[in-house]
């Protein structure tokens, strides 16, 4: 596996991969609908986010973006292709977000996350800091973690 920044003409493929790997948790279409606006990875992001695709064989396996203003960073999109879930690719993308945030001058990295997603970011070292609305559904709370560097 290689991690490597994406090229602007992987942008939609990445997009798409963003869905697949959200459709894991049993959403139906009508759901994946509401949240294809907050997963499209959009050409301006790849200058004002860091961005980091995983690649394996060739093929696109797993994408990461993380935001920084001032001492916080947001994981704001971390998504592994579904055939390839447990191969150790959402670690790997999750360990070049927070050592990004760091580099960056961040004090602490924080996950807005499925409630399906919640467990793997809590065995990476995030704690739970109660829920925010969800961007894509309303009504919807999404469990808040934060990372703190220490």
């Amino acid at each position: 596996m290689k991690l490597r920044p994406p090229k602007q003409h992987e942008l939609a493929a990445l997009s798409a991969l963003c869905l697949r790997s959200k459709a894991v948790w049993g959403y139906d279409q009508a759901f994946l609908d509401d949240c294809r606006a907050e997963l499209t990875i959009r050409v301006d992001e790849l200058t004002s986010s860091s961005l980091c695709v995983a690649e394996h064989d060739g093929a696109l396996v797993g994408v990461a973006q993380v935001t920084v203003a001032g001492d916080t960073a947001d994981l704001q999109k971390l998504f592994v292709e579904p055939q390839a879930i447990g191969l150790g690719i959402g670690k790997a993308l999750f360990e070049w977000a927070s050592s990004t945030a760091k580099s960056l001058g961040a004090r602490h990295l924080t996950i807005d996350a499925d409630p399906g997603a919640a467990g793997f970011y809590r065995k990476m070292g995030a704690i739970e800091h109660g829920t925010i609305a969800s961007g894509s559904i309303p009504r919807r709370r999404l469990p808040h973690l934060v990372l703190e560097f220490g």
